[in-house]
């Protein structure tokens, strides 16, 4: 008995010993999908690593922003990784707020990145995130309302093409709007949607010295374009509308086109909630034989800030998330369909991968056709393609969302709405001390 007693008391000092010797890094997270089934598989991780305890903060999209944003600029130490996007990056990069991720390890693979996912979450050639999942944006269309209409669409169509067939497609009678587009004020609804369009007119928030560019004609074109197509062929109450609004409108078949989010298709695609799901073709988002096309990028994206203690252990968390291992993970457990989409070049290669979604290929190109190094037609001094990648685009771009809005809206005239974004763009470029 005294020889049982003292193994159990040499077991539980060695446990405790042991628990002691863990590191326990704490993950700040967004609570979709993709994150909660992570969570789910990390049994996988501490296997592997059971020197490494996990806690998770897992947050609403919004609170998220907020909390990491107040947590990273104070040096608050909360978090050693933290869930962030395309357009903080570059930003806290260049702030020295984020580790470069240069220990992902030897089977890492960082090549097999995305080029363009991978270009916007780098600031001189080193990796500052590493992508969990990402997207672009597309057209999606009803094939049987564009076969009625007796059009085909082109892989890569023009906004012109665009106007012709939803000009065709419309049907009020029967409650089809020809083509759905987001209307909604903020700076990640209307203007991601509306940034990405105005970039394949040739225009630009600022020219290379920081002046803001509203006053100029390739900015009147986009706005114009627009809002004219939106009233011709869109549906009523289209200011009110953002990306779930016209996923409810697309899938009851309200909608003969609608351009937004890659990662929509898997929704429009599925019998279980699409009436339209056998219906569905795919298109790259449109041009105007400029070079640029009207699409976005972005990704969310796991980070290291700066003031962590822990370093290395959540360098080899982040290598694990981001993974062609973890891919393969969830492949096992949760079927090809459901791996998180956009980052890696192989998953697009990958024959059961290009089978369980069928919308793969025009993914993979949409993607690569956005640049946020290059993302205009005219050089400018920022990076990003819906957004500008500085601290102040988050306030002015939903304020020029609004006036945005509004015009569509019939509140304003277009004229009005690009004066008043001017104006304000060029008070905030001011106040920042980008321009005098």
């Amino acid at each position: 008995m005294k020889l049982r007693t003292l193994t159990l008391g040499l077991l539980s000092a060695s446990t405790l010993a042991f628990a002691a010797h863990a590191e326990s890094i704490t993950i700040a997270t967004v609570n979709n999908g993709d994150m909660v089934r992570m969570q789910k598989l990390t049994e996988d991780f501490t296997k592997a690593n059971p020197d490494i305890q996990l806690n998770w903060v897992t947050l609403e999209e919004n609170v998220l922003r907020e909390r990491v944003t107040t947590d990273i600029a104070t040096k608050g130490g909360q978090y050693d990784v933290m869930t962030i996007g395309t357009y903080e990056v570059p930003i806290w990069a260049k702030q020295s707020w984020l580790l470069p991720l240069d220990k992902l390890g030897d089977d890492y693979d960082a090549k097999d990145i995305i080029p363009a996912i991978a270009g916007g979450l780098s600031v001189d050639g080193k990796l500052y995130a590493a992508p969990f999942y990402g997207e672009s944006s597309f057209v999606m269309y009803r094939k049987d309302l564009m076969d009625k209409a007796g059009l085909k669409m082109p892989d890569a169509p023009t906004w012109d093409f665009i106007k012709q067939a939803a000009d065709k497609m419309t049907d009020r009678a029967n409650g089809v709007n020809g083509v759905c587009l987001r209307g909604k004020a903020g700076w990640g609804e209307n203007m991601a949607f509306l940034t990405a369009m105005s970039n394949s007119f040739g225009a630009r928030w600022f020219d290379e010295n920081w002046k803001p560019q509203f006053d100029q004609p390739e900015w009147k074109n986009t706005l114009q374009f627009y809002v004219d197509l939106m009233k011709a062929d869109g549906p009523e109450g289209a200011s009110s509308n953002g990306f779930n609004e016209n996923l409810a409108l697309f899938q009851q078949g309200k909608c003969g086109m609608w351009i937004d989010a890659t990662v929509a298709a898997s929704f429009v695609s599925d019998p279980k909630n699409s009436t339209v799901a056998d219906k569905v073709g795919y298109a790259l988002a449109p041009d105007n034989g400029l070079g640029k096309r009207g699409n976005w990028l972005w990704a969310w994206s796991l980070a290291i800030p700066a003031g962590t203690q822990k370093a290395d252990a959540a360098e080899k968390f982040v290598s694990w998330a981001t993974s062609k291992h973890y891919a393969e993970l969830v492949a096992s457990k949760e079927g090809w369909a459901n791996v998180p989409p956009g980052t890696r070049s192989s998953l697009y290669a990958n024959a059961e991968y290009q089978k369980a979604a069928p919308f793969a290929k025009m993914t993979l190109d949409s993607i690569n056709a956005a640049d946020p190094t290059h993302p205009t037609v005219k050089p400018v001094p920022y990076v990003g393609v819906q957004f500008v990648a500085i601290p102040e685009f988050q306030g002015l771009g939903t304020t020029v969302g609004q006036l945005f809005s509004a015009a569509l809206a019939g509140q304003s005239s277009v004229d009005d709405a690009l004066k008043q974004a001017q104006d304000a763009a060029t008070a905030a470029m001011t106040e920042g001390g980008y321009i005098k």
